[in-house]
């Protein structure tokens, strides 16, 4: 279970340091294995231990691809996905293409959401939080899907 909000760096090579309360739960539960990929409705990526993406590109796989909406997803998703793996240092080496597409610079920020993390520029993950801050506080009407939560 990933969880916070990490500020980390990236070197010049497009390696980043995997945070140390990550790493030994990535190397039981993925022997330091990880896929990531874009998120298609943000500039940022996801990464999931390698288990965890199986099961997602299964399910992406199993949906009708003659549908042309369900195609582009899978062609985004599955195309840019791209397998990591934790060095003897705990640091993974980000793809330039991911790392294009996410605007990755030296300032990161690494975002535990439950089973996956994401990966996104500094600068963009501020920008974004002021906004959904900003949008909570204008918006008063709740989702039906987060009635029944209590928080």
């Amino acid at each position: 279970m990933f969880r916070g909000v990490t500020h980390i760096t990236m070197d010049a090579k497009g390696r980043l340091a995997m945070p140390a309360k990550y790493r030994d739960r990535l190397q039981q539960s993925c022997e330091g294995q990880l896929v990531a990929t874009i998120d298609i409705q943000s500039q940022s990526l996801s990464i999931y231990p390698l288990p965890v993406w199986e099961k997602i590109e299964q399910d992406i796989q199993e949906l009708p691809s003659l549908n042309p909406q369900v195609k582009r997803f899978q062609r985004l998703l599955i195309g840019h996905a791209s397998d990591l793996e934790l060095d003897g240092s705990g640091r993974v080496l980000m793809p330039q293409s991911l790392r294009d597409y996410a605007g990755l610079k030296k300032k990161l920020v690494l975002v535990g959401q439950g089973k996956k993390l994401e990966l996104w520029n500094e600068e963009l993950w501020l920008t974004e939080t002021e906004t959904w801050l900003q949008q909570a506080q204008d918006d008063e009407s709740i989702p039906d899907e987060m009635l029944s939560l209590s928080l």
